[in-house]
């Protein structure tokens, strides 16, 4: 089994907080380069690291070629990345070049070496896999560093990954600049309640795999696979903390009057939750109901407006011919 260091430690816990900007950018770079294909696309990651807190704020597309068959074969144009980094740097010189990304949608052999690669430009390359296809609700990054991996043995050591968590995050200006770039490509054939429930559906799908998540990482401390992390532990009491108490707890040390009160306490929030519930079920209730009855009505104004024109043109048709056949009965 490799040992853990210090460095890997110190890289495991950094920030890594990813700009929405680079999302589009790169799915807009495997739309362009590589979409209905088994290939990845390569690109460079611009911003700011201190150590601590790796910020991913801009990025650019790379010319990049592999092998299918041969892993090891694989060209990327480091000439090109080096004038484009020297570009915008005159553009903005906060945002230096801190690493690179591909759209995977996992790791590949030649991660490390094109990983190599990159350290002429940075001592060491953050790399971001970007899936630009998700199947399933979710954050679509994963975020790695390479390390030394010290083997118990005494044995060379080798290279290796070791993943870091990511998050998507973005100041208010870019939120307002993507929410408008998001407009162009939505489905305008959809009305805005069904954009904010399939929103609020895709960010619930989210919200379970992540309680999957933590269920799955209890029970292997439990069955003793994983070894209790406490920090881990005390975020979670943390999120257990802020839920509210709906259900009546059992007393057996305090009084009898502090036990009444707080069921009584108990059962009048669990009550007002209900409340707020069901008046909310009955405003979506009553608005499906008048949604319903006015499409019935537009269907039956429009069945007795074609009618009245389709009468209106047979008693055009019947005037013709009435015009037609008097015409022809005073000639004879």
């Amino acid at each position: 089994m490799p040992s853990t260091s210090a460095e890997t430690l110190s890289l495991v816990w950094m920030n890594v907080s990813v700009a929405p900007l680079v999302l589009l950018s790169a799915a807009d770079h495997y739309g362009r380069s590589a979409k209905n294909t088994r290939k990845r696309v390569v690109g460079v990651l611009l911003g700011q690291n201190d150590g601590k807190n790796v910020r991913v704020s801009n990025s650019f597309a790379v010319p990049f070629e592999e092998d299918e068959k041969d892993p090891s074969v694989w060209f990327l144009d480091h000439n090109y990345v080096e004038s484009m980094n020297d570009m915008f740097k005159k553009i903005n010189a906060r945002e230096k070049l801190i690493g690179w990304y591909h759209s995977g949608p996992k790791l590949r052999a030649s991660d490390l070496e094109i990983n190599e690669l990159f350290k002429r430009y940075t001592p060491n390359p953050l790399l971001v896999i970007i899936d630009v296809q998700p199947k399933e609700a979710g954050v679509p990054t994963d975020a790695y560093f390479a390390v030394e991996e010290i083997k118990d043995d005494g044995t060379t050591t080798s290279k290796t990954f070791v993943h870091t968590p990511s998050t998507i995050e973005a100041e208010e200006a870019e939120e307002i600049g993507v929410e408008h770039l998001l407009r162009d490509i939505r489905d305008v054939a959809v009305g805005t309640l069904s954009t904010r429930i399939t929103n609020q559906l895709q960010s619930l799908q989210g919200l379970h795999l992540r309680l999957q998540d933590i269920g799955n990482y209890l029970h292997k401390v439990l069955d003793g696979s994983l070894p209790v992390n406490h920090v881990i532990l005390g975020n979670l009491q943390d999120v257990f903390n802020l839920l509210p108490n709906l259900f009546t707890p059992k007393f057996s040390s305090a009084s009898p009057d502090e036990n009444d009160t707080a069921m009584r306490s108990n059962s009048e929030l669990a009550h007002a939750m209900g409340i707020k519930i069901n008046d909310q079920l009955m405003a979506i209730y009553l608005s499906s109901l008048i949604r319903a009855i006015t499409a019935f009505h537009d269907l039956i104004e429009n069945k007795i407006q074609n009618r009245q024109q389709q009468d209106e043109s047979e008693a055009k048709k019947d005037d013709i011919k009435d015009e037609k056949n008097q015409g022809i009965t005073v000639s004879g």
